[in-house]
């Protein structure tokens, strides 16, 4: 049976069904494997890790979009300031990470002083289920988001922690703007990619 790539608006009754679908979709990223490195509760750590993002802030003050096999969250250049962690988000994040939590808050704080500074989308994150790899669920969110900021005509700012990634959010119109290692023994590096914004997206649609 397959599974509608569609996208459409997210909301908080969405929870369970998006932390199933990011949890798998993250599990071999390298941020999140540095984050959660236990593999037996990593699955179980990230569900409880999106839910508490998805459903305290991003479904809030961004613009979430899902399709039956994946997620992507949005915020606008007006939303910035609101989409900030509140204390009790962060709480409930340092208690899901547990030891890890010091390592999530330098991370957190790192990406924070790389962060461009002039009015921007962010592609806060997006993941697919890796049992719908190639039917066009990750392409189909990352069109939607970017004829929103093209729309706007804002430029659009992403990091990744996966160099396989780059060169699809590449063929997307990205580019590298910084490379940047987060602190701590063992700590990934990140990629701050930058997309100006176009008057008529004419993608095609790359590898899932």
């Amino acid at each position: 049976m397959s599974i509608s790539n569609v996208p459409r608006t997210a909301t908080a009754d969405d929870a369970p069904d998006i932390s199933r679908t990011l949890a798998l979709a993250f599990d071999d990223d390298p941020m999140m494997r540095w984050f959660f490195p236990e593999d037996a509760s990593r699955e179980a750590a990230l569900g409880r890790y999106f839910t508490t993002l998805f459903t305290r802030q991003y479904v809030h003050h961004g613009v979430c979009e899902r399709t039956g096999a994946a997620a992507a969250f949005w915020v606008a250049p007006e939303a910035q300031a609101k989409a900030v962690p509140d204390a009790e988000t962060i709480q409930e994040l340092r208690n899901i990470l547990g030891d890890r939590a010091g390592l999530f808050r330098d991370a957190v704080e790192t990406a924070a002083r790389h962060t461009p500074q002039e009015p921007h989308w962010s592609l806060a994150l997006i993941g697919a289920d890796p049992a719908a790899q190639g039917q066009g669920h990750g392409s189909r969110l990352l069109r939607s988001g970017l004829a929103k900021a093209d729309a706007a005509g804002q430029p659009v700012y992403l990091e990744s922690s996966k160099a396989s990634n780059l060169p699809v959010y590449e063929h997307f119109g990205f580019t590298v703007r910084e490379e940047f290692a987060l602190p701590g023994d063992g700590a990934p590096t990140l990629w701050g990619m930058w997309r100006d914004p176009r008057d008529s997206p004419g993608l095609r649609d790359p590898r899932d």
